[in-house]
């Protein structure tokens, strides 16, 4: 058997449901399905069981523990050659697995990775969020990918290693958050081969709402520091440019009210970010094709923008300016 997918769940039958049904759909069908249950009171177990007469899918359950520690459980049982690790919020299109096959093909690698896209049934909102997490205007840059302002480095939601080399590296740290990168940077530091497959997308839901996205970017602004405190000369410039963002928002907002006393500042304080703003709205507007994405999409730029940032300086300020220690300083965010 060439493929294990492993998909942990967490609380998300209904998503669940959708990947496995878009594996049913799949034009290569070398591969077998691990999905385990991460100590869900929503199980998935029913919905598991609708498809085993159309895949060869295997169903766990075990106490929560995290993705990372989940993954590593359906590693454990796996019989591919290659695991490809996927979220329950991902959608896979028909040719996925035949995508991955045909770059294995034409050029082997120990690990890669795709990236990610919209569907159209998306709501604008995800649409929007979509937008912020994959443009160049945003982190899309530092993320990876044909625009990218860093080696790539896969992400757990569309990952693929060889699992020989998996279990070399003994798998997912027990980080909460950022744990995909930790395990991107060991196989770098593992001297493993390592690459992005463009054609190996998958569709990904990420957050319905701005909400629920700045407490994720948030984590991921947290968990940049963290990475940095286990991988010293990881951190690059590119990872800065979020708080940077953020700083120089809250100046330019200061001299907004302070515009109210000398006009000069306020018109000083609103020109980049309305720049800024005009540039998303433009870009997402004709990237999704409605300008009620391209609205949004400023919204949740600046969500995901700052939310990362002040994840990073509040890290910072946790991490090397007092000195704690990644799991006293961010217990309440990750570790319950």
């Amino acid at each position: 058997m060439k493929y294990s997918v492993i998909i942990p769940v967490y609380n998300r039958p209904d998503e669940a449901q959708e990947l496995l049904e878009s594996l049913v759909q799949q034009e290569c069908q070398d591969f077998e399905v691990i999905v385990v249950e991460d100590g869900s009171t929503v199980p998935c177990k029913e919905v598991v069981e609708q498809f085993c007469d159309r895949l060869d899918v295997k169903y766990f359950t075990k106490p929560n523990s995290g993705p990372g520690q989940t993954r590593n459980y359906g590693v454990e049982r796996a019989q591919g050659e290659y695991v490809l690790i996927l979220d329950s919020d991902a959608v896979c299109p028909p040719g996925y697995i035949a995508a991955v096959e045909a770059e294995l093909h034409a050029n082997p690698c120990d690990a890669f990775g795709g990236p990610d896209r919209a569907h159209e049934s998306f709501t604008p909102m995800q649409k929007a969020i979509n937008y912020a997490m994959t443009s160049f205007f945003t982190t899309g840059g530092i993320r990876g990918g044909k625009k990218k302002m860093d080696k790539f480095y896969p992400r757990s939601f569309n990952m693929g290693v060889r699992r020989a080399v998996y279990n070399a590296l003994g798998g997912f740290s027990e980080m909460r958050f950022g744990e995909d990168i930790d395990f991107s940077t060991r196989i770098f530091k593992g001297g493993y081969s390592c690459r992005l497959f463009p054609e190996a997308w998958v569709w990904h839901k990420r957050r319905t709402d701005l909400k629920k996205f700045f407490k994720q970017v948030h984590n991921s602004g947290i968990a940049r520091i963290n990475l940095t405190k286990r991988h010293p000369g990881t951190l690059k410039l590119v990872h800065l440019l979020p708080a940077v963002f953020t700083i120089g928002v809250a100046l330019c907002l200061l001299s907004i009210v302070a515009g109210s006393f000398l006009p000069a500042l306020g018109i000083f304080g609103s020109t980049p970010l309305l720049l800024f703003s005009l540039i998303i709205f433009v870009d997402a507007t004709i990237a999704e094709q409605s300008m009620g994405v391209g609205l949004r999409a400023v919204a949740a730029s600046f969500v995901q923008l700052t939310g990362y940032g002040t994840g990073f300086l509040r890290a910072w300020w946790e991490r090397c300016v007092l000195g704690r220690g990644e799991f006293e300083a961010f217990k309440k965010n990750f570790y319950k």
